[in-house]
């Protein structure tokens, strides 16, 4: 069915404005009406401009014709709906994030440049563009000249590449994967890549993992486990270039190519930034285990690097509120919840109620190490069971034991206290451990875990009238 069209930004923000005065806690709400107010101002301004330029160059009257809708047209549009319905079935929340931030097309396939995947990390929404940026051969050689070799890698990689550069949805995944991988972890995963076991890893072996993590997302799913389609590893890339274009009503950004019969056997991987970075622009360089702990200890620091700095505001620390807002930012918690979570911990550190005296904070250092012990949230899980098993409740000396035998390190007290402070609900001292447990799960995951409803579509719709209605 096609969106109408406003005539003028005055009616956008009119409308922005009228929902802007109904009250409501829901997220999904929220998230509409700053849509609203965010794109809809922009792309009318645009599109009044682009019309009176043409009127003006042209000098012919502008004609609308008004038709009225047949049943034809009506039939046509339901089905259209049905269809968009059963695509946004298909996608998953990676899916979905990767087409609306990724900004760059080359040869068909959609891409993330660095500073995409940044920005889909850390914003709810991707920043307003006109359409996608389609790459040249030309221009895509320039950007992978420019990409600094291994050895120069730092935890500002990808914040310094920012536009220069781009990322597949195999490496995409890769690095999101990489994000909640514990330190004890990395060498596991040098040696699933390291396939011969010569402590090496080539470019070669690189590959065949990517499209063995593809691949496990075309699961089909049946409750815990699944079953491989058959499709082949090689084409997998080029598949999600027609998962893309089926998702394009979604975004309305460019589209994306059909997959022509007999494509996919010709079908060769396009060198992007990350392989340029790891094996050289020859593709001759092999990985040792020092180069890749350095390079995923780089990746999961700049990350939080850009997180605390976005609160920090230039200073050495950030308020316990604000670190609060950070665990918080990517759960799919009520609104009316969230506000009390952020009083909460207000009313209990007193510091915190007054702009003149400030409090001890939180160091980058104590936020980083928090982050890694999430990390291992699932060891955490495991010993955590053994005190809910016995119905004992947990305190912080408990709390301090589980995580220094998870991670081998032990968490600031002040920054284990100030976690007990936001989830001990009733003010005992101990915690609550299974909304600890479920929203720090969604805080490791950013929001892409499958089983997170999506905030999109009918669903969202449903889930927000129910809320308000359970709402006093």
């Amino acid at each position: 069915m096609a969106t109408p069209i406003l005539r003028s930004s005055n009616a956008v923000i009119l409308i922005g404005k009228t929902i802007a005065r109904q009250p409501s806690r829901c997220i999904s709400h929220k998230r509409i009406v700053e849509k609203t107010l965010r794109y809809g101002v922009p792309i009318s301004i645009v599109a009044s401009a682009s019309m009176a330029a043409y009127l003006l160059v042209s000098k012919r009257p502008l004609t609308v014709l008004a038709k009225r809708p047949t049943k034809e047209m009506r039939d046509a549009a339901i089905r259209e709906d049905r269809e968009e319905a059963e695509h946004t079935m298909h996608l998953t929340q990676r899916e979905r994030r990767f087409i609306r931030f990724a900004s760059v097309e080359y040869e068909g396939q959609l891409y993330m440049t660095p500073e995409d995947f940044l920005e889909s990390l850390t914003e709810s929404e991707p920043r307003p563009r006109l359409h996608r940026h389609h790459l040249s051969k030309k221009e895509l050689d320039h950007m992978l000249e420019q990409t600094p070799a291994r050895k120069y890698g730092s935890t500002k990689l990808f914040r310094d590449l920012r536009e220069r550069g781009i990322i597949s949805y195999t490496e995409y995944l890769f690095l999101l994967s990489v994000l909640t991988k514990p330190q004890s972890g990395f060498r596991i995963a040098f040696n699933m890549f390291d396939t011969d076991g010569n402590q090496r890893v080539d470019k070669q072996e690189f590959l065949v993992v990517l499209q063995i993590l593809v691949a496990a997302l075309f699961f089909k799913k049946s409750g815990k486990l699944g079953l491989f389609t058959d499709v082949p590893p090689d084409v997998l890339e080029k598949i999600f270039s027609t998962v893309a274009r089926r998702g394009k009503r979604l975004t309305g950004n460019a589209d994306v190519p059909e997959l022509e019969d007999g494509e996919s056997k010709d079908y060769n991987i396009v060198d992007t930034t990350l392989l340029v970075h790891l094996f050289g622009k020859k593709g001759s360089d092999t990985l040792r285990y020092d180069d890749f702990h350095r390079f995923m200890d780089n990746l999961q620091t700049e990350v939080l690097e850009l997180e605390f700095t976005e609160f920090s505001r230039g200073m050495p620390t950030i308020s316990e509120v604000d670190f609060a807002r950070i665990l918080l930012r990517y759960t799919y918690i009520h609104s009316a919840n969230y506000e009390a979570y952020i009083d909460r911990v207000k009313d209990r550190i007193p510091e915190e109620k007054s702009s003149t005296t400030k409090g001890p904070g939180i160091t980058f250092d104590q936020f980083k190490a928090f982050c890694q012990f999430l990390n291992n949230l699932d060891d955490f899980s495991i010993a955590m069971r053994m005190f809910t098993y016995a119905n004992k409740p947990i305190s912080q000396e408990e709390f301090h034991r589980a995580v220094k035998i998870c991670t081998g390190h032990s968490l600031d007290p002040h920054l284990v206290d100030t976690v007990f402070q936001i989830f001990d609900a009733d003010g005992d001292g101990f915690l609550s451990y299974k909304e600890f447990i479920a929203i720090m799960r969604d805080r490791l995951h950013r929001g892409l875990r499958s089983h997170l409803i999506s905030t999109e579509g009918w669903d969202a719709f449903k889930l927000c009238i129910k809320e308000e209605i359970r709402s006093p």
